[in-house]
């Protein structure tokens, strides 16, 4: 037989590469007595295909996975695909947008179908790039966050931790998206530098004082006037002489017919501005804890789609947030109460899907505590039981956890793990594993389940043990957990790292990993 005068690969590939995969060469051998070794996959997002980072970390795995079968081990590659809940919704809702329908005038059951359509296309094309490429991975045991098994394992996972205590609801400020009319990640939100303006605005005295320097009332700084219509005090520092004996008064609130107290706390930064700043608690999140600690009340005044609400004065309610914007400082100019405006460089935070500006917004979500979760998982890193390869990023794993707030689980989606609580007429709260049960321990039929999903990282974090069969107690589980090394972005360290090792400790008693490269 003659030789090709040249190479062709992908006649050598298409030809070897399924005769590989139906011999079963890339499933472990399971013998008794021979070493494990395990490699979780991150799973690729259904949202389009395959980049370059994929191919770059696939070559990766796929050298240490086939150096260690040729070791004689046992060696699973565990390969899957996430939901990826917002990123998949906006895919289905733009695509209906072109055929001039949104996914409301659908419905929920109707959108799903469209999503789950979707979600097959996408998902063929990502595993027949994996194939292109030589992966080899166990394609015997590939998994979707969306599985029946793996959504099992979620529900179960949910309940368990509101049983506990560790999952509750409550309203807090959260990074709201208008456009998407959702709570988003901080992973989720990009801020960048741009160019704005720093307004000096007057908020008159509710009483003269006869103090020669401040009989007009006190001179505030900010970039955000149109949030002003929520206030709730104006800060100084205690140490300011020029301000600190004018703590325990009162202001008029420019354009409301409210008053509100002038407060001293230590967090102000005297030098920035005038020194004298505007508390906003319900549309800022440094202004939420001093709102925290001063026990002031939070005044929300926007819409969750970005308007002026019916809680501020009606020549504002309706007005989209930055038309209110300019209607304020209009108003404002034409009461001489609009001292100065400079131009000011500042991050604005917007969210990585709609570039629309985020906005702190005070809602009821479901929430993780985890500062016990946290404890565990940086003990297991002290102790050397998983270890990051550069070094330097335990440094990044450490000051995350040290730091830690409760996590914010719930989405306002349709695509997604549908939070496993039912309300009754009078808003209890039942959590359970379906409606049967909510039913029972309720003691009522007449039952709504909250309309809202989870966080996609709640179900990813579950990744490294619901694929091998968790809550059952399968030979799996014992013979590949923690598994062997993870090959994946530092950007997500903490928002999937972190937390596999976190859950898996909690559920199994054992960090999902050894090593992090």
């Amino acid at each position: 037989m003659e030789l090709a005068k040249s190479f062709n690969p992908s006649e050598i590939e298409a030809r070897w590469y399924p005769e590989w995969e139906s011999a079963g060469y890339f499933r472990p051998s399971n013998e008794v007595g021979t070493t494990s070794y395990c490699i979780m996959l991150p799973p690729p997002n259904v949202t389009g295909t395959l980049h370059m980072g994929h191919a770059f970390q696939h070559t990766l795995m796929d050298a240490l996975t086939r150096y260690h079968r040729m070791l004689g081990q046992n060696v699973l590659w565990q390969p899957g695909t996430d939901h990826a809940g917002i990123a998949t919704q906006i895919v289905v809702e733009r695509q209906l947008d072109q055929e001039n329908l949104d996914r409301r005038s659908l419905g929920r059951e109707k959108f799903l179908e469209r999503v789950w359509k979707w979600k097959e296309e996408s998902g063929s094309t990502i595993t027949r790039q994996m194939r292109r490429m030589g992966t080899s991975c166990d394609w015997s045991r590939e998994r979707f966050t969306m599985d029946e098994t793996l959504s099992r394992a979620v529900t179960e996972v949910f309940v368990r931790l509101y049983r506990e205590g560790l999952i509750y609801r409550g309203k807090r400020l959260v990074n709201w998206d208008p456009v998407l009319q959702t709570a988003v990640s901080d992973l989720e939100v990009i801020s960048a530098e741009e160019e704005g303006s720093l307004w000096f605005i007057r908020y008159p005295f509710e009483q003269q004082d006869g103090s020669a320097a401040h009989t007009d009332g006190l001179i505030v700084a900010t970039t955000r006037p149109e949030t002003m219509l929520g206030d709730m005090a104006v800060a100084v520092n205690p140490d300011d002489d020029r301000y600190k004996h004018l703590i325990g008064k009162h202001l008029r609130l420019p354009l409301s017919e409210r008053t509100i107290p002038i407060i001293g706390d230590s967090y102000v930064d005297a030098s920035f501005g005038t020194g004298c700043v505007k508390i906003t608690p319900a549309h800022d999140f440094n202004d939420y804890q001093m709102g925290l600690r001063h026990k002031l009340v939070p005044l929300n005044i926007f819409t969750l789609d970005g308007k002026i609400n019916e809680l501020a004065p009606s020549e504002y309610q309706g007005l989209d947030r930055f038309d209110a914007r300019k209607r304020i400082l209009a108003d404002l100019k034409a009461q001489e109460l609009l001292v100065e405006t400079r131009p000011h460089k500042l991050m604005i935070p917007r969210g990585d899907r709609t570039q629309s500006v985020i906005e702190p917004m005070l809602t009821d979500q479901w929430y993780v505590a985890m500062e016990g979760m946290a404890k565990r998982g940086l003990e297991v890193v002290a102790q050397g039981e998983v270890k990051f390869i550069p070094e330097n990023w335990t440094h990044t794993y450490q000051q995350w956890l040290e730091n830690i707030q409760d996590w914010c689980i719930s989405r306002q989606l349709w695509w997604g793990h549908r939070i496993p609580a039912w309300y009754d007429e009078a808003g209890n709260v039942t959590v359970a594993h379906n409606l049967e049960e909510a039913q029972r321990l309720s003691g009522k039929n007449d039952l709504i389940q909250d309309e809202d999903v989870l966080d996609t990282w709640f179900s990813s974090a579950l990744w490294p043990f619901s694929t091998l069969g968790w809550p059952k107690e399968t030979a799996e589980l014992n013979v590949f957990l923690p598994t062997s090394v993870l090959v994946t972005g530092f950007d997500i360290i903490f928002f999937w790292v972190a937390r596999m090792v976190m859950m898996s400790l909690h559920f199994t008693g054992k960090p999902h990993l050894r090593k992090f490269m």
